[in-house]
Parts: structure tokens; C-alpha cells; sequence
């Protein structure tokens, strides 16, 4: 939340008039909404800024903008400022933090800061004193400037141990392994404590900000790993003395209800937290090592599967049969890939775009990942013998139109699938294999007849994620000739090519890429691919048929989007690497 201050008391009647009049003039606010967040800032006690905000009447872009004219200061895009190391070198991260301020530029003795509330005097004054230099203001949202104290501070060498952990370090609390765990569990809740609870909190509120998917937290025989991975890729954040393992793995228990007393086996939670106006679900995973418990955070967004089916990143001659399929009345449709690959988005992105009052969902999940309004979901509970196979039984009794099963693990759970898809019903599911044909014959070394296979499959879409070149920083490139060839690029392909690469920025934490998207490949079964299931043909035999009569596999779709400067060569081929049957464009 903005903590600004234009309200009476600390802004003055005239600022606080100005503010609001030029709010109301730019058509963002009505004099019945200002007459409201006056009261509601009154009631709180509260800034006007801040109560706007709260209200939903102003964004806090809207308000800083706003705020930069009635106090005459100039407001900044931090997203696009490329902030020198040497700069953020001249404040410490401790005094950045508790400040909420941030180093921009120096012009000889003057140090411009970024902050968030024009009216906070004593802040400018002690930052005076501190740095002992004159400061200038200008002004940018709290949420932004937080953004980007963690990454400015997160990438500079020895400074990446922020004032939390600092104190963290240094408070004398030692959660050793004993045997003793009630007084560990006590301990974890006391007061003193205090550090750690800031700690763990940190932890996850900087994984959000920096679009992190897990948290690992991993012990060593000298110390703790933490790392978060961001756009498929593990970064280390800090290391932990090892005397805290104990401290910080209690606390994320507490957090996640697991029994804090449990040390033995692998224990599963779920934490609820809210950052800023995001509500997010972390599943918490938690086993034995050989030096004491590893835990891992995986983040759960929302607004990951509020994506349609449009963004997914489907060229556009597969979108067109993608969405033909999902319209389909019964069958199997098929998405398979490694854990990670995104298809549990895809199948959300389906199942959002069919969730209408006329047709009735249900799921069968292993765990429910994500709440859909509309939709009826069923976790899997082993515990009580509530396995994928018995919900599909059941759900069938429910007379819907579309199921998904989370997974088809076992022939069991395949055969029951099929059943459905034979009686009427659309039917969704994964499987882990490296490509869409491969799914075929895993389905028949589970021991389900190829007649039945081939009889109700209907689609695979083989899928995996790239990393996409951050906006911020791309530039246009040339890649070597030997790279060209390799690839198989055509001169027509080459000539229509928009080769692009990322430099690094402080928007993609210099790494040259920001966000992920889909590469794909399906397979559609069609007469003569059933005919060559009923004959038991092998995957590859499949594949090289699929291939001739139009299928493109996922290397192929790789490359179409480092032709359209979506990602990069070195992106599709850490991902997806290209085979003997990856015959060179023509």
C-alpha cells in the first residue's frame, strides 16, 4: 500500500485540495468517491493516498502521478531506468529497506532517491545525515521501489544479505536437531523468534516480486541453500548459517499446520498469504536429508490460470485445431510433458474457456493446484483409498460433460478414462512422456488394449516452456552461419527472420529473458495412425508418418518463435533437442 501523504494533516488543506481536484479533473475520481476516501482515511487514520488506493478509486500509478504534479516533483518509471551498480553502492541496503527509498542518479553532490511520499521530511532529513550528501526526491510507487530494492540489491556481490537476515544472523538462536521437540516448537513461536518469522515472510514476498514459481530451502553440512526459481531456472538468493535450519523449517511448518514434532518422513502442507493485493497458495514439500530437512515452496498464482487459450503461445494453424478439438463431444484428449512444462495452464486455459451454466466439469486432482469457480474439483486422498480410478467411477454417476484427470498413472486409472471417453464424455488428462507419440505406446506397455487406445484417444498436444526475450532490453541480432545450418533454417525462413537477443537488465535481473511461453506439438489421430496403433507400430514409425503429413514437433515450433524473435536458438535447444526426424525446413 502507498504510504503517501497528502491527507490534512500532513500534506496541508491546499496540497490535499490541489491533489484531489487534479485527480477528479483527469477523470479518474468522482467528488462523491474523494468525499468517501476522505472519510475512510479520517476513520483509519490513514493518508488520502492510501485510502484511494484501498477503495479501488485510483491505482497507485494514477495516485504517485497525481502526487509528482501538486508537489511539483518529477515521478519516475523504475521499469525504464537502468540504475548503475555504483549508485545503489552509495546507500546501504539496510537504510534502503527500512526507508523504502532508492538511489537513482548522482549529479555532484546531489543524490536523487526514489520514494513514495512527498510530504516525508524527516526521512529526506536523515538521509542527509546518513549519506551525508544533498538529497533530491522523486517520486514512484512503494510497491515499485520495494520491487526493486530486491533485485538492485539481490545482484550486487557481498551485498545480498539484506538487513533482515542481518539480524537474523546475529540474534542468538540456535534451534539445534535434539530430541526435544516441544521445546522446538515453543521456541519456534516465541517472541524471539521474531527474526525468523521476518525472515521466512521476506522470503516469500521477494519469490513474488521477483516472479519466482518455488522456493528451495536446502541444507548442507556447513550451512543452508536458499534458492528461487525464476522462468524455469534455479537462482541462488543467500546461504544461512546451519544452526538456523531448525529455526526457519519450524517456522515454515507452523505456517504450512504440519506436525513441527515430525522429523522422520516427508510431510506435504498448503500456506495461504496474501502480498500487496495478490492472493497466492503455496504447497509446501518437506523430507529427510542427510543433513536435515529440505523444504520447498511452490508459489500458486492465480493469475497464471486466468490466461485464454489465445496467449498460450500456439501457432496459429494449431490454435484453430486446439479449439476444434475442446469443442469435441467425447474422446481423450492427451497433454503430456515433464513435471513443469505447463500443463496444468493449458488444461485450465481449456477447461475456463468450456465453463459455461450448460455444461457440467469435474476433476479429478492429485493435488487441486488451483480453486476454478464453476468447476466441480475431487482430491485425490490415498489415505482413504480415494484414488484417480474410484473418482472417476464415481464422477461418471454425476453426468458431466467434461473431465479432467489429473494424471493417468496406472492402468486402473486409463482404462476408466477410456470407459468414459466411450460413453459420452470429453475427457481431459496427462501423462509424462518426451513427445505426443511416445503417449500412445506408454498407454499400451500399461497393459491397455491398442484397440482401446486407438478407438477413444483422439489428440496429444506434447508440450514444453522457453524462457521469451525481455521486452526491456531486446535488440536485434545476427547468429553465426554454422548455427543457421545447423538448425536447418531455409533462405526464405532467413530472409523473413527477426533475430532477437536480450542484453540484461536490472526489468530481467540481467539475464536477458523475462516470462515463459509454450512450444508445442500435436498429434492428431487420425484413421491411418489408428490403423498403425491396432498393428502395435512403434512410436517412431508413428512419429515419422505424423511428421510427413503436417505434425510440427516441438523443435520445429521452437524455432518458428526464434524466427519471430520470441526467445532464442540456445533457449529451444536446452529445451527441446532436435532429432534425426526434424527433416531441415524446405
Amino acid at each position: 500500500m502507498v504510504a503517501t501523504g497528502t491527507s490534512g494533516k500532513q500534506g496541508g488543506d491546499a496540497s490535499t485540495n490541489a491533489f484531489v481536484a487534479l485527480l477528479i479533473k483527469s477523470g479518474v475520481l468522482s467528488k462523491d468517491q474523494a468525499l468517501d476516501a476522505e472519510n475512510l482515511a479520517r476513520q483509519q487514520n490513514s493518508t488520502l493516498a492510501a485510502a484511494l488506493i484501498k477503495l479501488g478509486y485510483a491505482t497507485e500509478e494514477e495516485v504517485m502521478r497525481a502526487l509528482a504534479k501538486t508537489h511539483r516533483l518529477p515521478y519516475v518509471e523504475l521499469d525504464s531506468l537502468n540504475i548503475p551498480e555504483r549508485i545503489i553502492e552509495l546507500m546501504p541496503e539496510s537504510v534502503a529497506r527500512e526507508n523504502v527509498v532508492l538511489p537513482l542518479v548522482l549529479e555532484d553532490s546531489s543524490l536523487t532517491v526514489a520514494m513514495s511520499n512527498p510530504a516525508d521530511v524527516d526521512t529526506m532529513d536523515k538521509l542527509r545525515f546518513i549519506l551525508n550528501r544533498d538529497i533530491r526526491v522523486a517520486l514512484a510507487s512503494r510497491s515499485k521501489i520495494l520491487e526493486y530494492i530486491n533485485k538492485m540489491y539481490g545482484q550486487i556481490e557481498g551485498e545480498s544479505a539484506d538487513s533482515i537476515l542481518q539480524e537474523f544472523t546475529d540474534t542468538a538462536i540456535d534451534f539445534t536437531e535434539t530430541e526435544d521437540d516441544s521445546a522446538a516448537a515453543a521456541e519456534a513461536s516465541d517472541e524471539s523468534s521474531a527474526p525468523i518469522v521476518r525472515l521466512v515472510n521476506l522470503m516469500i514476498t521477494e519469490a513474488v516480486q521477483l516472479r519466482a514459481s518455488d522456493i528451495h530451502v536446502e541444507p548442507f553440512e556447513d550451512r543452508v541453500r536458499i534458492r528461487y526459481r525464476i522462468d524455469g531456472v534455479l537462482h541462488e538468493r543467500d546461504t544461512l548459517p546451519k544452526r538456523q535450519l531448525g529455526a526457519v523449517i519450524s517456522r515454515i511448518k507452523i505456517l504450512s499446520k504440519i506436525d513441527i514434532a515430525e522429523r522422520r518422513r516427508p510431510q506435504d502442507g498448503r500456506i495461504k498469504v496474501s502480498v500487496g493485493e495478490k492472493e497466492l497458495d503455496l504447497r509446501v514439500s518437506i523430507i529427510p536429508t542427510n543433513h536435515g530437512q529440505s523444504s520447498v515452496m511452490r508459489l500458486l498464482d492465480k493469475d497464471n490460470i486466468r490466461v485464454s487459450v489465445k496467449q498460450l503461445g500456439f501457432a496459429d494453424q494449431t490454435y484453430r485445431t486446439f479449439q476444434q478439438l475442446i469443442r469435441r463431444p467425447n474422446g481423450i484428449i492427451l497433454v503430456t510433458g515433464p513435471t513443469g512444462s505447463g500443463k496444468t495452464t493449458t488444461l485450465y486455459a481449456a477447461l475456463n474457456q468450456m465453463n459455461r451454466p450448460d455444461r457440467k466439469i469435474i476433476t479429478a486432482e492429485d493435488p487441486v493446484e488451483y480453486y476454478l469457480p464453476g468447476i466441480n474439483q475431487v482430491e485425490v486422498r490415498h489415505n482413504i483409498g480415494l484414488d484417480f480410478a474410484r473418482i472417476i467411477r464415481s464422477m461418471l454417476r454425476q453426468a458431466p460433460n467434461i473431465i479432467l484427470v489429473g494424471e493417468m498413472r496406472d492402468a486402473e486409472t486409463v482404462s476408466m478414462g477410456i470407459q468414459a471417453s466411450l460413453t459420452g464424455h470429453l475427457v481431459f488428462s496427462t501423462l509424462h512422456t518426451n513427445d505426443a507419440p511416445s503417449a500412445i505406446t506408454r498407454m499400451v506397455d500399461m497393459g491397455v488394449p491398442s484397440y482401446l487406445v486407438a478407438s477413444s484417444v483422439v489428440a496429444i498436444l506434447a508440450q514444453r516452456l522457453v524462457r521469451t526475450i525481455c521486452s526491456k532490453c531486446k535488440a536485434r541480432y545476427t547468429p553465426p552461419e554454422s548455427v543457421i545450418k545447423e538448425m536447418g533454417i531455409s533462405a526464405e525462413e532467413l530472409a523473413n527472420a527477426n533475430f532477437m537477443k536480450g542484453k540484461g537488465c536490472n526489468t530481467c535481473q540481467k539475464t536477458g529473458f523475462k516470462g515463459r511461453i509454450g512450444i508445442y506439438e500435436l498429434l492428431i489421430i487420425n484413421n491411418k495412425i489408428r490403423e498403425m496403433i491396432f498393428k502395435n507400430q512403434s512410436s517412431t514409425e508413428i512419429r515419422k508418418y505424423a511428421i510427413q503429413h503436417g505434425m510440427e514437433t516441438l523443435f520445429k515450433d521452437g524455432i518458428r518463435k526464434v524466427l519471430s524473435g520470441v526467445t532464442t536458438f540456445e533457449e529451444v535447444y536446452r529445451i527441446a533437442k532436435r532429432t534425426e526426424q526434424d527433416a531441415p525446413s524446405v
